[in-house]
């Protein structure tokens, strides 16, 4: 064999080759897209808009979360655990309405040492540890992003937080969505399946109270 001919070959199969690349990737494509869309709901959209509608960009930001933190395991509370963030939840909502943005700083603290006793990133590391919650708990994230800004605010000197308080409110009642997730009993911890007469009902009793109080602060202001 000539080669003129080997060459030839080699060419030929290394076009074929890259032409099947290309196809397989396209075919991936929209199940990738589809797949990050489905596991990070919202997510999803803020990321396409912080990249300005570029799709690559955001869904390579995504699928660097998910390599990064995918893994991660979250580790069970010890039900003492549990009823001691429970009980300073419901301290931070009813402190709201006389120190709504105490409220929300404390809100911003409990969450990340909540996240932190759960396994995820702690000690200051912010946006690392959002990243991975949005990883795992992509359609609740939002409140935590949003007491977090109004604390940092507070903490940088700002008189009134860039937030007023119905924008402080909203804020609380979605981050207590992220909190009831994160300190819900885990599915495949057996120890924790109980009737409403076990030890957590009453914290969840309480949570449901809260909203009344953050409700209230709107109406005394109306």
């Amino acid at each position: 064999m000539s080669t003129g001919l080997i060459i030839a070959l080699i060419v030929i199969v290394a076009v074929v080759v890259a032409v099947a690349a290309v196809l397989t990737l396209r075919a991936r494509g929209p199940r990738h897209r589809t797949s990050l869309k489905r596991r990070f709901g919202p997510e999803y959209d803020r990321a396409l808009a912080r990249h300005d509608g570029d799709t690559r960009a955001a869904e390579r930001e995504l699928a660097e979360r998910v390599e990064r933190h995918g893994d991660l395991r979250e580790r069970p509370l010890e039900p003492a655990e549990r009823e001691r963030y429970e009980a300073r939840w419901t301290a931070a909502q009813e402190r709201f309405v006389d120190a709504p943005h105490d409220a929300v700083a404390e809100a911003d603290r409990l969450i990340a040492e909540l996240a932190g006793a759960l396994g995820f990133p702690a000690d200051g590391h912010y946006e690392d540890q959002l990243a991975a919650l949005s990883v795992h708990h992509a359609h609740h994230v939002e409140g935590y992003r949003r007491v977090h800004r109004v604390a940092q605010a507070r903490a940088n000197g700002a008189q009134d937080a860039g937030a007023g308080t119905e924008e402080m409110r909203e804020a609380m009642v979605e981050a207590r969505t992220l909190f009831e997730e994160l300190v819900r009993p885990s599915r495949h911890d057996g120890r924790h399946h109980r009737t409403d007469g076990d030890r957590t009902a009453p914290a969840a009793r309480r949570g449901h109270r809260t909203p009344s109080l953050l409700h209230r602060r709107q109406a005394k202001e109306s």
